[in-house]
C-alpha cells in the first residue's frame, strides 16, 4: 500500500480511473449454513476490528425491495461472507453484531442496519461508520471507492455491484467482490486512524 499523503482530502474520477484495480487475495470464508455460522462466530469474537458491508438484490423496478443477501465481516486474518438465505438461525450472527467489545466498520452502516433490521432485531452498538471519521480527518471523497483510491492508492472495481446476491451458489466473482468491500472498510479505518492521530500530533506542535 502506498504511504499515505496527509496534505490531500480529495481524489477525482480521472485520477482513481489510472490506479492499478485490486482486490482481496487472502482467505475467503463462505458460510452457507447455521453449523459453519457458529464456527465462524467463534472466530470472529476474539477481533477487535471487523470490516462491515452488506449485499442485497439490485432493485430495477418502482416498488421493489429486498432484504439483505450477504453479510460480509473482515477479519485480521480473512473475510467471512453470511449466506443468509442459507441460515436458519440468526441468533450466533446476532450475537456478533451486537457485542460491544468488537467494532465493526463500514460506509453508510446505518443504512445496513435499517435492512438488516427487516430480518432480525439489531442494537446498532459498536458500528463506526466510516464517514465521521473522514469529516474528522478532512476528507471530502465519501464512498468506498474514493477512500480506498485516496487513501490505500489503488482503484477496486464495481462491476458486480447489481449482479444477483441472492443467487443460491455465489459466482467466484461475486465472493471476490464481496469480501473486498469489507476488507477495504477495514483498511480504510487504519488509514484514518493514521491520519488523525497525525493531525493531533501536529495541533500539539503549535501549541
Amino acid at each position: 500500500m502506498k504511504k499515505i499523503d496527509f496534505h490531500r482530502n480529495a481524489i477525482s474520477k480521472d485520477e482513481i480511473n489510472v490506479l492499478p484495480l485490486k482486490s482481496y487475495t487472502g482467505s475467503i470464508h463462505v458460510i452457507d449454513s447455521d453449523a459453519k455460522m457458529s464456527a465462524a462466530v467463534q472466530v470472529l469474537g476474539g477481533e477487535k476490528i471487523l470490516g462491515f458491508d452488506t449485499e442485497t438484490r439490485p432493485v430495477f423496478k418502482k416498488g421493489e425491495s429486498y432484504p439483505p443477501s450477504l453479510i460480509q465481516l473482515a477479519a485480521s486474518d480473512g473475510v467471512y461472507i453470511f449466506q443468509l438465505r442459507h441460515i436458519n438461525s440468526y441468533e450466533p450472527l446476532i450475537n456478533i453484531l451486537a457485542d460491544k467489545k468488537v467494532l465493526r466498520v463500514g460506509v453508510a452502516v446505518s443504512d445496513d442496519i435499517e435492512k438488516l433490521n427487516n430480518l432480525f432485531p439489531l442494537e446498532p452498538s459498536g458500528f463506526i461508520d466510516l464517514a465521521g471519521l473522514t469529516a474528522k480527518a478532512g476528507i471530502k471523497n465519501a464512498g468506498l471507492r474514493g477512500l480506498a483510491a485516496l487513501l490505500l492508492g489503488f482503484r477496486i472495481s464495481k462491476q458486480m455491484q447489481c449482479s444477483r446476491w441472492d443467487a443460491p451458489k455465489l459466482a467466484p466473482a461475486q465472493i471476490v467482490y464481496a469480501a473486498t468491500d469489507a476488507w477495504i472498510c477495514r483498511n480504510i479505518y487504519f488509514a484514518l486512524l493514521g491520519i488523525l492521530r497525525k493531525k493531533r500530533t501536529q495541533a500539539k506542535g503549535t501549541l
